[in-house]
């Protein structure tokens, strides 16, 4: 039989027994026993949530790469897709009018694919970039593709086409290859003389009196006179749907009438100041199918691929209006 045990107990100034029989003992330790295992419990859990294992840093790391990769991959499939969205414009805008070819229809370059393809690659990669950039490539792979076919078209179309190209405008109207007589573009600007918001039908070159102005595609003279506004003015006819305008001119030249026939880059008439305009300039005008269009459009031949960006830039600006 265990001994007894007392243990002084200071509120009653009185010793007490302590139990200390074997089934109170064997209480005691699985107390313990039951403590500890949960805080050893609770500190695991801790461990496991919020302290991650040398390998679980690892993948951190490598999903941190990832996620850096997918991101500069993503930034230059967003480069590559202004300039792949720049060449639509210039096959829309520009190649597709000069063959008389009409727009790729939009809703075929922007058809999207069914997200489930994309929703798949999220819930396998657990990654929202991933799946943007898996898609914009998509994107980009299919707009090259219907691109590359809207191309072949124009160079079909172009073979068959070898007169109209020899008649449709394609040069500028002056010398103008360092593009410093550029004055004004097409579009909405501000009237030199009423100072209020008009519309401007066509772009405005700046020189001397007595400058050459060129034809810029072959044509027919069927206007060569006084025209309200423009002044000394010519207009040819181009055919294919194509009129060209050339006006404040100061003389015409000799042998040149209304019926004549002229080629591209034939000298049809001199610059001059005539007309409404404030200062020596020619306005040229580009209609097609009776509507003005942009004359910018139309200079393909004599521009190179950086001098024509810089002439969008130039006549981007509201530049100075002669008339």
């Amino acid at each position: 039989m265990a001994k007894a045990k007392f243990q002084f107990n200071p509120k009653t100034l009185s010793f007490e027994r302590i139990d200390n029989t074997i089934r109170h003992r064997i209480k005691n330790f699985m107390s313990h026993l039951a403590s500890g295992l949960l805080m050893g419990l609770a500190f695991f859990i801790i461990f496991a949530l919020f302290i991650p294992s040398p390998h679980e840093k690892e993948l951190i790391s490598e999903n941190a790469e990832l996620e850096s990769r997918y991101k500069l991959l993503s930034s230059q499939l967003n480069e590559l897709k202004e300039v792949l969205t720049d060449i639509e414009q210039r096959d829309d805008q520009l190649y597709r009018v000069v063959v008389q070819a009409d727009p790729v229809a939009a809703n075929l370059r922007r058809l999207s694919h069914s997200q489930s393809k994309f929703d798949d690659i999220r819930e396998k990669t657990n990654s929202v970039i991933a799946a943007e950039t898996v898609e914009k490539l998509d994107n980009i792979r299919r707009q090259m593709y219907i691109q590359s076919v809207s191309f072949d078209e124009v160079i079909n179309l172009v073979r068959n086409k070898e007169e109209m190209l020899l008649c449709i405008p394609g040069i500028q109207p002056v010398k103008n290859k360092d593009l410093k007589r550029m004055a004004s573009g097409f579009g909405y600007r501000i009237d030199p003389i009423y100072k209020t918001p008009k519309f401007h039908a066509g772009m405005d070159f700046s020189g001397n009196i007595g400058s050459e102005i060129y034809a810029t595609g072959k044509a027919t003279i069927i206007h060569q006179g006084w025209m309200q506004g423009y002044g000394n003015c010519i207009i040819l006819d181009h055919g294919y749907g194509y009129k060209t305008l050339y006006g404040h001119l100061d003389h015409y030249v000799k042998n040149l009438h209304v019926g004549s026939k002229v080629n591209r880059g034939d000298v049809i008439a001199y610059m001059g100041n005539t007309g409404k305009s404030t200062g020596p300039h020619l306005h040229y005008e580009v209609h097609y199918r009776d509507k003005v269009t942009d004359p910018r459009n139309f200079y393909y031949i004599d521009l190179s691929p950086k001098e024509y960006d810089e002439m969008i830039q130039i006549t981007s600006n509201n530049g100075n209006v002669y008339d």
